[in-house]
């Protein structure tokens, strides 16, 4: 695929547009600040408003939602944003007294107002639960090695399968076996928390782990698959191509929003190695371009949520995090490598972003649009997600050379 140059100079190094992202990250930060408080404990789930969503409490307040609200305020703090120590410390204290399990240890799925409602044992969520002791870490909080301490422990003793190098999926509340599926999502997300913790601590193991799972997912099974990456998988690690799940967390077929997030982590994990591992920027490409190429609707725009394995729409839904996934890895490769292709897609994500899914009415961004790229308003689905969108606004603004916390913690931003 060939692109004509874009005019004038990249849009990440010019001021307007970087003072346009920093107030895009300033409008995200005032919506969930507002009222996601849980005087009880956690945070709420917000409306389109960006009210509580009182319906949602039947679900729970899911543990990547805590965590990811602790990881995005520990950022809002080393922006130097006032109050956010506020919510970091909420967030903190409810992960400690709230989903941590005091009696069998780890960290429970989902929590209601009276209790645990799920109280399994999720890598997924544990993933982010090292994420956010990270970050608090990095932005100062005095409980963050206590939390950081508690979760590598579990990760190392529970979750890591060291014959494989990688992480079990999930157990029961008392550690029993829960099945036998492996999924590649909460290894990414263990990828992307193990490169966290190992910029805030300089324990190097933490970065062979994160290696040893990309080296599985990305070079042996996305390359054995032609870079449509595989989601699914039994126990020992073999693709399984016909398994069909939950249609949010573990869908039929691939999800090239999975690949641009893999492109990013790929590329920041060949800098905190020192550029050592020479496939890394390659297969990174390769996931990039393989995305862009089959899960854009060329026609229309946007990413299908996913694909079969023939690279044909299987769920045409758009669904916003793919875009915010895009725009980190067509920044980072834009920064690396430079050239038309990077900024040209930066750019085309950004518009059909900024036109589609940004809502200029109450801030935040709309989770899903239909195959006719209106706002799915009628599953009732608010805002429900922070972390994705103010990852795209600020991981232009700070270098490659390690993750926003680390960027933020170094130079800062500069206009």
């Amino acid at each position: 695929m060939t692109v004509s140059p874009p005019a004038g100079p990249r849009w990440a190094t010019l001021a307007t547009h970087r003072l346009w992202l920093l107030e895009q990250a300033n409008i995200l930060l005032g919506l969930f600040e507002r009222h996601s408080i849980d005087p009880s404990g956690g945070f709420f789930a917000l409306d389109r408003a960006g009210h509580p969503r009182p319906q949602a409490e039947a679900s729970g307040r899911g543990l990547h939602s805590t965590t990811r609200m602790v990881h995005c305020f520990s950022i809002a703090h080393l922006m130097g944003r006032p109050g956010a120590a506020a919510l970091i410390d909420h967030g903190m204290d409810y992960l400690w007294r709230g989903h941590r399990d005091p009696d069998h240890g780890g960290y429970y799925w989902s929590m209601g107002v009276d209790g645990p409602l799920d109280t399994t044992k999720q890598a997924y969520g544990h993933a982010f639960v090292l994420l956010a002791a990270s970050s608090a870490k990095v932005a100062g909080h005095p409980d963050a090695d206590r939390l950081l301490t508690d979760i590598s422990t579990l990760l190392a003793d529970k979750f890591w399968e060291d014959q494989h190098g990688a992480a079990a999926e999930q157990f029961t509340r008392d550690w029993q076996t829960y099945d036998t599926y492996r999924g590649q999502n909460a290894n990414m997300h263990l990828t992307e928390a193990l490169m966290a913790a190992f910029e805030a601590t300089g324990d190097s193991q933490y970065l062979r782990m994160a290696e040893r799972i990309a080296d599985l997912i990305v070079r042996r099974r996305a390359a054995e698959n032609g870079w449509r990456l595989p989601e699914h998988f039994d126990a020992q690690w073999a693709v399984d191509r016909e398994y069909n799940g939950d249609q949010t967390f573990r869908p039929y077929g691939t999800t090239p929003g999975h690949w641009l997030e893999w492109s990013r982590l790929l590329l920041q994990l060949w800098e905190l190695g020192g550029r050592t591992l020479d496939w890394l920027p390659e297969a990174a490409r390769a996931l990039f371009r393989n995305a862009v190429t089959e899960g854009w609707d060329a026609a229309r725009g946007g990413f299908y949520y996913t694909l079969d394995w023939s690279g044909r729409p299987h769920i045409a839904n758009r669904y916003f995090w793919p875009c915010t996934e895009a725009i980190g890895a067509a920044s980072f490769l834009n920064a690396i490598d430079g050239g038309a292709f990077n900024e040209h897609w930066y750019r085309r994500i950004w518009d059909f972003s900024a036109r589609y899914f940004i809502d200029r009415e109450h801030g935040g961004w709309f989770p899903r649009l239909g195959e006719d790229l209106q706002p799915l308003h009628e599953l009732n689905l608010g805002k429900p997600d922070l972390y994705h969108a103010l990852q795209a606004c600020l991981i232009p603004l700070l270098p490659t050379s390690g993750s926003i916390t680390a960027g933020l913690r170094g130079q800062g931003i500069h206009l």
